[in-house]
């Protein structure tokens, strides 16, 4: 069983940046391949990116590309999300997902973005 912890979220002004990280426990983290997801308030929780388990495979919605970069220290059994040039429309819980074949998906219990105008 793998349990994800977020952190590193808060309040930032629009323009700012914040980097978001997910502690995995477990000796398995490099066999996942990892995820952020978001949900803002009254809406449904959203992909956000995504990276393969060794990190050489990226991708992410369109509306963050170029702003937000996924990345993961296998060593360090934690992925991240650096979130640059932020807008109001990117406030969400921001969640932290961990998934390979055969298991069942692992969520984080989420962090707070909030960026104010």
């Amino acid at each position: 069983q793998v349990q994800l912890v977020e952190s590193g979220g808060g309040l930032v002004q629009a323009g700012g940046s914040l980097r978001l990280s997910c502690a995995a426990s477990g000796r398995t983290f490099s066999s996942y391949a990892m995820g952020w997801f978001r949900q803002a308030p009254g809406k449904e929780r959203e992909f956000v990116a995504a990276i393969s388990r060794g990190g050489g495979s990226t991708n992410c919605v369109d509306s963050v590309k170029g702003r937000f970069t996924i990345s993961r220290d296998n060593a360090k059994n934690t992925v991240y999300l650096q979130m640059n040039r932020l807008k109001p429309e990117d406030t969400a819980v921001y969640y932290c997902k961990g998934e390979r074949t055969f298991d069942l998906p692992y969520w984080g219990q989420g962090t707070q973005v909030t960026v104010s105008p």
